[in-house]
């Protein structure tokens, strides 16, 4: 085959790559469209701050009440979507972030060319293309797509700028926004700018052209604060917090924070479905104590107690500081009791959980569905995404080994960065309350780019040794 003919292949299966995964998104869009929940908090949110200047949600007849239990990133992007399609217009907003997630695709099979070679790029943007985890939450209007395509930027741009000089340029320039929104979109991403600044650090460092070399990644981690000063100021002013971010257990000053329930609850959860049926429904809806495992009770005494409290709180679906105490003495109990357990063991659980469970959360399949007799189908079809999501992450994690085997000095810096973005989120995912698949979503870029390292061109390898 000659360099025509390869070419010409390569466009075709680029195009081909692209257009199934545009099919697969709008099969997404069409047939499983999620518009509830966070959704609609960011939409009210978005559509009050448009038309009422007031950042906060319709709760009452004098008018928007302003809140803090969200960043401004993504209500600016659905405010952006809403102006120009109109008002609660999902759809629009579904479309569009369908176009920023195979943008996304293409970034990272771009990177991937530049750092494995041709035929690692075509493998990574069919994985990304047709990977239908990332798909699904196109379907979704929360802020995953948006992330994703933070993170597979940051890492773009922090490889396109080594390959420029490391100086004052285009590149920097996009790195910076692309961490400056990231964090603005979710609290955690910062994250992301603590795996890249310091990439870009060692990098000019290595330079020993002095002070000059750094000025630039200064001025990139500068610019990642700066949107979040006029946020702070706004908490400041309207609630009298200092708040740059967005509080852990996302409620506003002056509304119960549930710690005691949050802490009972740590001592026993680890399932996705304990996360819909118990920790969504505390203050707001019925709480079944038969939704609850028996690992929750370690004497029939907290059992009788649990139940005493839930049954208080099912009356009116209030949290109280009396209920509260109340699960918060159980929990005292089971922490002293074991607390290897609610330390170590949970924690760890919780995270290979959100790792490892089927990615079906936003489509119509029962919770436990690994209850075969009660929906094999429904079964069948679960375990089959498990496998897929395990395939993903055993092919990034063999080609990050071979990309760590074959020592290419030119892009370690690259290859450390996304490994510490990795497991700085791990390690955040070990101190939260709920398990939720979609809290490692983030890990899937990673994935796919590492995976790439598996099919790598012998060219490349040759060229990366030589320099």
């Amino acid at each position: 085959m000659d360099f025509q003919d390869s070419r010409r292949r390569g466009k075709i299966l680029f195009w081909a790559a692209l257009a199934l995964g545009m099919i697969l998104r709008l099969v997404f869009i069409l047939h499983a469209p999620r518009i509830a929940g966070d959704t609609l908090i960011y939409g009210d949110i978005a559509k009050n701050w448009m038309h009422h200047g007031v950042y906060g949600f319709s709760d009452s007849p004098q008018g928007p009440v302003p809140t803090l239990i969200r960043l401004p990133g993504y209500p600016l992007f659905m405010a952006f979507c809403f102006h120009l399609f109109g008002d609660d217009q999902y759809n629009a907003v579904m479309l569009i972030q369908c176009l920023i997630d195979l943008g996304t695709c293409v970034l990272l099979s771009d990177l991937a060319r530049r750092v494995f070679g041709q035929r690692a790029a075509m493998v990574v943007l069919w994985m990304a293309a047709l990977c239908p985890f990332t798909a699904n939450y196109v379907a979704s209007p929360l802020t995953e797509t948006l992330t994703l395509a933070t993170i597979a930027a940051a890492f773009y741009g922090l490889e396109r700028w080594r390959e420029q000089g490391l100086g004052w340029n285009r590149w920097l320039l996009m790195i910076a926004l692309v961490l400056a929104y990231s964090v603005l979109l979710r609290p955690e991403q910062g994250l992301l700018t603590v795996a890249v600044i310091p990439a870009m650090l060692w990098l000019a460092a290595r330079k020993k052209t002095g002070v000059a070399t750094m000025a630039p990644v200064i001025a990139a981690a500068i610019c990642m604060v700066l949107p979040l000063v006029p946020w702070t100021i706004r908490n400041w002013n309207t609630f009298h917090v200092v708040q740059p971010l967005v509080p852990k257990d996302a409620v506003d000053p002056n509304e119960l924070v549930p710690r005691g329930f949050n802490r009972w609850y740590r001592t026993w959860a680890i399932d996705f479905s304990s996360t819909e049926d118990v920790y969504w429904n505390w203050d707001s809806a019925l709480i079944d104590i038969d939704d609850i495992p028996t690992r929750a009770f370690d004497t029939d005494d907290q059992y009788n107690r649990v139940n005493d409290l839930l049954n208080e709180h099912n009356q009116t679906f209030t949290a109280t500081e009396k209920l509260d105490s109340g699960f918060a003495a159980v929990a005292q109990e089971r922490v002293a009791d074991d607390p290897v357990r609610y330390y170590f063991a949970l924690p760890v659980a919780r995270v290979l959980n959100m790792m490892l469970r089927p990615r079906v959360e936003m489509m119509e399949i029962d919770l436990e569905w690994w209850r075969w007799n009660k929906h094999r189908a429904q079964t069948a079809f679960a375990a089959a995404y498990a496998l897929l999501n395990l395939a993903y992450f055993a092919a990034g994690a063999a080609g990050l080994w071979r990309w760590y085997r074959r020592e290419w000095d030119a892009y370690a810096v690259l290859a450390w960065s996304t490994v510490a973005f990795f497991l700085l989120r791990c390690a955040l995912l070990l101190t939260l309350d709920n398990s939720e698949p979609r809290y490692t979503l983030e890990f899937f870029p990673l994935l796919m780019l590492w995976a790439g390292a598996l099919f790598v061109s012998r060219n490349k390898v040759d060229a990366t040794k030589a320099a």
